[in-house]
């Protein structure tokens, strides 16, 4: 974890279930996670690796546990996803997803959706039924509405918590602290994502995110672009990433940490590598989670602290810092 005493320290560990048996690996962000909502985090990934891992335990493919484990994500205030998200500099909750199928390429992002409760059920959509892979704003709002999805007042979205966040940011900015609110890894970044291996050797992933606090409207991060912070291909791998996604789509990350398994790499020595390379290039801060088709799996961050679970038949591991998991 970077921070006064240890700059530039990557907390990092990894796994390897061998005998392709299906996995799930969630997480809930990456920052300075305070101790009054270090419990609320745990509980938040846990019950997402539980409900994606019950998916794949009845035979259900990747793609289908990680919306699973996702929308739990959005549906808890918790995370900075769904409701509950980072308000925009006008007060307003804009929301980014992503899905991609390690099996076909196929892949499905919204952006910028303000009036959509579970963006990732959007990118679902998106992903199946469209023959886009991307799209913004109204209209992926008016597809969404077509495909069965719901709308919602933004409003709704809006959580009192956030209002006063918002307020403090802006107090800060008008102070000169702008740093503060989008490079420093104390920083909420609270984005979710997760990726699976299914029982039948297919990776997916998925991320979503309400973006960085005090944003300017119409602003898109890394979370659902591809290769930045969602990426999966079953010839490489499936990848996840939370932290400040501007230098994350620079280095193109998610797409950098896969090739480096596609060329060899074990996602334990990758993960780390990746954060690595993040803080070395751009001072970056962030986390990842990583996944081949294989089951081996790697996480690391270099903030203090990243909500994570992993869920197998054996065992269910979960924290808010990355120190030793024990191999699968």
């Amino acid at each position: 974890m970077i921070n006064g005493s240890e700059p530039g320290r990557v907390e990092s560990s990894g796994g390897e279930c061998l005998s392709k048996q299906a996995i799930i690996l969630v997480h809930g962000g990456a920052w300075a996670i305070p101790d009054d909502m270090v419990e609320a985090h745990r509980s938040g990934v846990r019950n997402a690796s539980d409900a994606g891992w019950r998916v794949l335990e009845r035979g259900g493919s990747a793609l289908d546990a990680i919306e699973t484990a996702v929308l739990v994500m959005e549906d808890d205030d918790t995370f900075d996803a769904g409701r509950g998200s980072f308000l925009t500099r006008d007060g307003r909750v804009q929301l980014d997803a992503m899905m991609m199928d390690g099996r076909t390429l196929r892949a499905g992002g919204v952006g910028c959706v303000e009036h959509i409760r579970n963006p990732i059920r959007a990118a679902r959509k998106v992903l199946d039924e469209s023959p886009h892979v991307y799209l913004v704003a109204q209209g992926a709002e008016a597809f969404a509405q077509e495909h069965g999805i719901d709308l919602c007042a933004n409003e709704e979205l809006v959580v009192p918590r956030e209002i006063e966040h918002l307020k403090e940011a802006q107090a800060k900015e008008l102070a000169g602290k702008t740093h503060e609110l989008f490079a420093s890894p104390a920083t909420s970044h609270d984005t979710v994502g997760a990726v699976a291996l299914d029982s039948l050797g297919n990776i997916a992933a998925a991320t979503s995110t309400g973006g960085t606090l005090n944003k300017t409207p119409g602003r898109v991060g890394d979370s659902s672009l591809i290769g930045c912070g969602c990426f999966a291909d079953n010839e490489s791998a499936a990848c996840s990433t939370t932290g400040w996604g501007e230098p994350m789509m620079k280095l193109v990350l998610a797409k950098w940490a896969a090739d480096q398994v596609m060329a060899g790499g074990d996602p334990a020595r990758v993960a780390p590598d990746a954060i690595h390379y993040l803080h070395r290039r751009l001072h970056g801060h962030g986390g990842i989670i990583l996944l081949d088709a294989q089951g081996r799996f790697g996480l690391a961050h270099n903030t203090p602290r990243m909500a994570w679970a992993v869920r197998t038949a054996e065992r269910q591991d979960r924290g808010i810092k990355i120190e030793s998991i024990p191999a699968l």
